[in-house]
């Protein structure tokens, strides 16, 4: 069973056509509590819930999103409600302190978190945020700036940082 579906229980989803594929978007009431791309690593399949893209945390997290899929918007303002264990909210909201255009390390997450050994468990923390793009998971690069592990594909986490003007390992690009 999926834990999404545990810990919050969806109200409505959406479709959202991007520039990198079609994008799912699940909220609960009290806020955004999904957006993965088609293929997604940790996408949640199906979900038994209606479609309804005027729902407000809907409507708002797509407006967002085409306005930063169109370069005109670099910092989300949407409620989020997603579902996952107090390590992984610690780690998603280090992603969201990651500013437009930089980028960190899961080591630097690590750090800040308290835990310098942890920076695996960071990576299974970020490789399981369910708000792709909105929490920022594509800002956290490998040792030495290397492109490296991104649930949506390596060619949509490059395409991100490029639209960002975030610097990427010479190598990666």
């Amino acid at each position: 069973m999926n834990p999404h579906h545990l810990a919050h229980p969806f109200e409505a989803q959406a479709r959202l056509a991007t520039p990198l594929g079609p994008l799912t978007l699940a909220a609960t009431a009290e806020g955004l509590a999904g957006a993965w791309f088609d293929g997604q690593a940790h996408h949640p399949g199906a979900l038994a819930v209606p479609v309804d893209g005027s729902q407000r945390w809907l409507r708002e997290a797509a407006e967002q999103l085409s306005a930063y899929f169109a370069g005109s918007l670099r910092a989300f303002s949407l409620p989020l409600h997603a579902a996952g264990t107090p390590w992984q909210q610690a780690v998603w909201r280090q992603l969201r302190a990651i500013p437009a255009g930089g980028t960190t390390g899961y080591g630097a997450i690590a750090h800040a978190l308290g835990k310098p050994q942890a920076a695996r468990a960071v990576g299974a923390a970020v490789g399981r945020n369910p708000l792709s793009v909105i929490v920022p998971c594509h800002r956290v690069l490998g040792r030495d700036g290397a492109l490296t592990g991104y649930a949506g594909g390596l060619d949509r986490k490059r395409w991100l940082l490029k639209l960002e003007g975030a610097p990427m390992h010479a190598a990666a690009t």
